[in-house]
């Protein structure tokens, strides 16, 4: 187990307080490593930071080869999903104060999707599931000459949905999904929700088809692992029940 320190300089006394914190990371170079292998960081860092400026600290001044995905750094692209002290997050949103301090963080890949290297993961079964729901309006006719209107009460109907930003959390939460590699994954069935329930989609039938198959949405468990992962806290599991109902009574 490697072990690294970083010192900074001592804060001003009317400067945010810092402290020591250790950061567990479960690190693999496929280039190098048979398995995973855990490595310490003791790094000094402030109330403010996130487990996101702990790895960034990691990466810039103490080991390059650190490799994970980040992009806009605000919880709206959703590439920084991990699992830290256990439970999937984005690293960004994750403040290093609200995580007990009195023992390592541990930072791992999330689950479910084959390992590239230390917490990247290989996407593409993720997306190919979302591809496959249709996720897109389906009309038919001529292209409108105006926006295709909806009242309130129909735009709220499947507003829950809307706000996925594809992380991946709730996908690889669900252990059905970890031991199931043909499962859609709730994300796939969220992404269906936000247009089976759309009053201006004419392609619900199709998309209920789908998600009517051995590895659809009949495979959930509703064990809420998903919802409690969702870092814009959508209802996931009351979206899958809702996708079940409209496959017994056809969109009720």
């Amino acid at each position: 187990m490697a072990t690294a320190t970083v010192e900074q300089a001592p804060a001003a006394a009317d400067a945010v307080p810092s402290f020591q914190v250790t950061m567990r990371l479960r690190r693999f170079n496929p280039e190098q490593d048979t398995e995973a292998r855990w490595e310490d960081h003791t790094l000094t860092m402030y109330g403010t930071d996130r487990v996101l400026d702990a790895l960034h600290k990691i990466k810039w001044e103490i080991d390059g080869s650190l490799t994970f995905r980040r992009s806009c750094a605000h919880g709206i692209c959703g590439s920084d999903a991990m699992r830290i002290n256990g439970r999937n997050r984005l690293a960004c949103k994750t403040l290093l104060k609200d995580l007990p301090l009195d023992k390592p963080v541990t930072v791992e890949p999330i689950k479910g999707l084959a390992v590239l290297k230390d917490f990247v993961v290989d996407m593409e079964p993720f997306f190919e599931a979302y591809r496959s729901i249709m996720p897109f309006l389906v009309t038919s006719g001529n292209d409108p000459s105006r926006e295709r209107r909806q009242s309130p009460e129909d735009r709220a109907r499947y507003d829950d949905t809307t706000k996925c930003i594809m992380c991946a959390a709730c996908t690889s939460s669900c252990p059905v999904y970890w031991t199931d590699g043909q499962y859609f994954g709730p994300q796939a069935i969220v992404g269906a929700h936000r247009f089976i329930f759309d009053s201006r989609d004419e392609g619900a039938e199709q998309r209920l088809e789908i998600l009517n198959d051995r590895d659809g949405v009949w495979r959930c468990r509703t064990t809420f692992n998903c919802t409690d992962a969702c870092p814009r806290g959508i209802e996931v599991t009351k979206a899958i029940q809702e996708v079940k109902r409209a496959l017994l009574f056809r969109r009720g």
